[in-house]
């Protein structure tokens, strides 16, 4: 069996990965070419990152703090605000397209 703090980082990668994913397909490749990270991309999964790794800090802290009842695991705690975070992240990447700012772009190759 994996130890707690090996489950949440997966955990956290899982989430990366996923927000990675959701967002790339929403960008359609252009013809031939690939899809490339913005700046804004970068600010934006930067965001997710410092998140995340606020979230293995500060959840379990925040956890106890909210339940009296029996106590939460810092696991439990984690995956939950990773959980919260990926949720979070699919109306603020539809608030960056309303605004027309791009997380990715389209890398047209050169034709020779």
């Amino acid at each position: 069996m994996l130890p707690p703090e090996a489950v949440t980082a997966f955990a956290a990668l899982f989430i990366v990965a996923m927000v990675w994913l959701r967002t790339r397909i929403q960008y359609p490749r252009g013809a031939g070419g690939r899809r490339v990270l913005t700046a804004a991309g970068a600010l934006y999964f930067g965001a997710l990152g410092l998140l995340l790794v606020s979230g293995w800090f500060a959840a379990p802290t925040l956890a106890r703090r909210m339940t009296a009842a029996p106590p939460v695991t810092a696991m439990l705690a984690r995956v939950v605000w990773f959980l919260a975070s990926y949720y979070l992240f699919i109306p603020l990447h539809r608030l960056l397209r309303a605004r027309g700012v791009a997380v990715f772009r389209s890398l047209e190759r050169e034709m020779a």
